[in-house]
């Protein structure tokens, strides 16, 4: 079999653990130098295809490469862009083939999520039509937890972990102030449409009365008046109140609490912070001193809490796209499938890109406490499996060790291409 080049790029918001899939990608192709040559990463995701931005990975070393599986963030650099729709932006699709072609790039491996799967898939078409052989894998990523067929999608469950154990620690910090200081105390975590991260939040405590004491999910139209009540039940009760809230909590018809106004490069709409404006809805009805916090981008990035379980997972879904690609299996995205929860199993298997692109998987309902405000025993069994194990990085000089990249560029060959 001839041997021909590969392709790796990251797109949209990191993980802490993409670069696990990374390595398991770029693993995988030096195990098979008989079938490719050198792997090739787009500098800044797809927008290092479009401009032939491309980094010679095959002249990194064994170690530095061994070194992505515990270092967060995208090592490649990411990027927020989407590709037009194919039929008005025809010319961008074909850019990226001619930058293929230039470089005898016949493997394409796409990681990220719903959007770039919809790249993916819509760049193995047109080479499909323009005749050119190239086999796209997409290799899934997100801390959404959002993506169809996947029991759960790389990156999730290191979120998870880092949000179970925010909430339980600070809850302990809030109970033992309690008494003379701050009453309640609101987490606000990732998750525009989907509920996962926040409900995750909820293994922080099990029993009666055990913290989070909400948890505010998108998936449940958002009811002041009820929130309120029991929020003040709660501090009745137990001395405090701690809310976790998803960013993308909204009302009954669908307006967001924190709509700033704005969109972002995929015209998604901007969020601009629902835990200062819960907080402030709790003191202009009850009254109670607060505090509110933003797990934002570290919850994203905590690598030195990673589960080890999305750690294997992350690497798997990479090792296993290169094995699909090399198979001739196009347009798949390699999706993690349970066979257990007692004990937790998984294997890795084929989906279609064509039945994950641009669809999103939200919370099921049953996964959802009666009255909106917490999670079920069914969501607790799903949920559980996926923050299990440690996989710590290396530390010198008491922080986490990272891979440090040469990222020697690739002469280019084409002319400049304006995006």
């Amino acid at each position: 079999m001839a041997q021909h080049n590969a392709f790796y790029a990251q797109s949209g918001g990191v993980t802490a653990v993409i670069n696990a899939s990374a390595c398991g990608v770029i693993e995988a192709c030096r195990r098979h130098p008989e079938q490719i040559g050198k792997v090739y990463a787009g500098h800044n995701g797809i927008i290092g295809a479009l401009t032939e931005d491309l980094i010679d990975v095959s002249r990194e070393s064994d170690e530095t490469i061994a070194a992505l599986r515990h270092t967060p963030a995208g090592a490649f650099g990411s990027c927020r862009y989407k590709l037009k729709d194919i039929e008005t932006h025809r010319a961008q699709y074909e850019r990226l083939i001619e930058v293929f072609k230039a470089h005898d790039i016949r493997y394409f491996f796409y990681n990220g999520g719903g959007d770039s799967a919809d790249t993916c898939l819509k760049v193995s078409q047109l080479s499909e039509k323009l005749g050119y052989p190239l086999t796209a894998i997409h290799v899934p990523k997100t801390v959404d937890n959002d993506l169809p067929i996947t029991d759960n999608s790389p990156g999730f469950g290191s979120v998870a972990k880092y949000i179970a154990t925010s909430t339980l620690e600070a809850s302990l910090d809030i109970a033992s102030m309690c008494a003379t200081s701050t009453k309640v105390f609101v987490l606000e975590v990732m998750g525009r449409h989907a509920g996962w991260i926040a409900a995750a939040g909820a293994l922080a405590g099990e029993g009666e009365g055990e913290p989070p004491h909400l948890v505010i999910f998108p998936e449940v139209a958002f009811d002041r008046a009820a929130a309120m009540a029991r929020v003040e039940e709660s501090v009745r009760q137990y001395g405090y109140c701690v809310i976790v809230v998803s960013e993308g909590a909204r009302y009954e018809d669908g307006t967001f609490l924190a709509d700033s106004g704005n969109t972002d490069a995929f015209g998604h709409r901007q969020l601009g912070g629902v835990a200062p404006t819960l907080a402030g809805m709790i003191k202009q009805d009850l009254g109670y001193k607060y505090h509110w916090a933003v797990a934002d981008y570290l919850q994203r990035a905590a690598r030195h809490l990673a589960s080890k379980t999305d750690v294997d997972q992350a690497y798997a879904v990479g090792e296993k796209a290169v094995e699909l690609a090399l198979a001739g299996q196009n347009a798949q995205m390699p999706a993690i499938m349970r066979t257990g929860d007692a004990p937790y199993g998984w294997t890795v298997e084929a989906a279609p890109l064509a039945e994950v692109a641009n669809r999103e998987k939200f919370m099921p309902r049953d996964f959802i406490r009666e009255d909106g405000f917490g999670i079920t025993e069914a969501c607790r069994r799903y949920l559980s499996p996926l923050i299990q194990g440690e996989d710590f990085p290396p530390f010198e000089n008491g922080l986490p060790k990272v891979a440090k990249l040469a990222k020697h560029r690739v002469e280019r060959r084409l002319p400049e291409f304006k995006i």
